[in-house]
C-alpha cells in the first residue's frame, strides 16, 4: 500500500516552511563555520568580514560590509576592530566621508581568508556531493527571488492590528 499523500498547503505555509529552515541552516552554517575557522584565530563573523573585503577589490566601509553580508553596521564595526586589532585589516581615512574609514585586508588577512576560503571548498564539495546539481541551481535560484522580494517594503496589513505583544 502507498504511504498517503501529504496534503497540499497553501504556497504560504510552504514559504514559512522555508524561512523557518533557513533560520536554522544560517545557525548551523554559523555554527561550522567557526569550527572550520577556529584553527585560523577567526570566527564566521569574522571570516564574513574578511570576505567582505577579500571579494571587493577595493577597501570599504564599515555600512558598505555590513551591506554585503547582511549584518549590521554595529556587528561588522566590532568584528573590524578585532580584525584590526589582530593585524588582519588596516584602516585609512576615507576622503569622501570624515567619519566612515575605509578598511582593506593586510597580507596577513588575505592569506587568512584565502586559508579559510580553501577549507570553505573542501566543505562545501563534501556537503554537496549527494545533491544533484540542478537541485542546487533551483535553490538556488528561488532564495535569489525571496532575496529580492524581501527588498521590498513590508505590506501594511501586515504590520496592523494583529495579535500578539504589538497589538497589546
Amino acid at each position: 500500500m502507498a504511504p498517503p499523500k501529504e496534503m497540499a498547503r497553501p504556497k504560504e505555509k510552504v514559504l514559512a516552511e522555508i524561512m523557518l529552515r533557513v533560520f536554522r541552516l544560517n545557525g548551523r552554517l554559523l555554527e561550522q563555520g567557526d569550527r572550520l575557522v577556529a584553527g585560523l584565530n577567526l570566527t564566521s563573523a569574522r571570516w564574513q568580514v574578511l570576505g567582505a573585503l577579500a571579494l571587493a577589490n577595493h577597501p570599504l566601509t564599515a555600512p558598505q560590509i555590513a551591506d554585503a553580508m547582511g549584518i549590521t553596521r554595529q556587528g561588522a564595526q566590532k568584528q573590524l576592530n578585532r580584525l584590526l586589532c589582530e593585524g588582519l585589516l588596516e584602516r585609512s581615512r576615507n576622503p569622501s566621508h570624515e567619519r566612515s574609514s575605509l578598511y582593506v585586508l593586510t597580507a596577513a588577512g588575505a592569506h587568512a581568508f584565502a586559508e579559510a576560503d580553501r577549507r570553505c571548498d573542501l566543505w562545501t564539495a563534501d556537503v554537496a556531493a549527494t545533491i544533484p546539481e540542478d537541485r542546487l541551481h533551483a535553490v538556488r535560484a528561488a532564495l535569489d527571488e525571496i532575496l529580492i522580494r524581501l527588498d521590498r517594503p513590508l505590506p501594511s496589513a501586515a504590520l496592523e492590528g494583529g495579535v500578539g505583544p504589538a497589538a497589546a
